[in-house]
């Protein structure tokens, strides 16, 4: 029976973390080409496993064709729950001059608003789709 169990038991304390996860969509973004971008408000987040001990999420917005451009982001409190809702900061609106841009949100999932990372998690869709 030892032969099993403590195999067994092993295998399930050697089990890797469930990662965290974002999602999201721009939701009604008013249409910008012209490289200057708007100030608006942030689109509603998808969260899954966030880190346990997270008290805030801090978010930016990363152009991949452009990365020096500064986008912004904010940081919000997480209460727990699975989205943090659109319009909970304001950053600067993709708007890529020439054709689609590739665009990252960034979220890092911390314990203090300024610092104590627990981890991160990445999604990215085109802008303009």
């Amino acid at each position: 029976m030892f032969r099993i169990a403590l195999p067994l038991a092993f295998c399930l304390f050697a089990l890797p973390a469930q990662a965290f996860e974002l999602s999201f969509s721009w939701g009604p973004l008013k249409s910008c080409t012209s490289g200057r971008p708007n100030t608006v408000a942030s689109p509603e987040f998808r969260l899954k496993d966030v880190p346990e001990g997270t008290q805030f999420i801090r978010f930016k917005l990363v152009d991949r064709n452009a990365p020096q451009f500064n986008h912004g982001g904010g940081t919000v409190a997480w209460n727990g729950g699975k989205t943090v809702p659109a319009g909970a900061f304001k950053y600067k609106s993709p708007c890529p001059p020439n054709g689609a841009h590739v665009y990252e949100w960034r979220a890092t999932a911390q314990t203090k608003k300024n610092g104590g990372k627990l981890g991160d998690a990445k999604a990215q869709r085109k802008y303009p789709e």
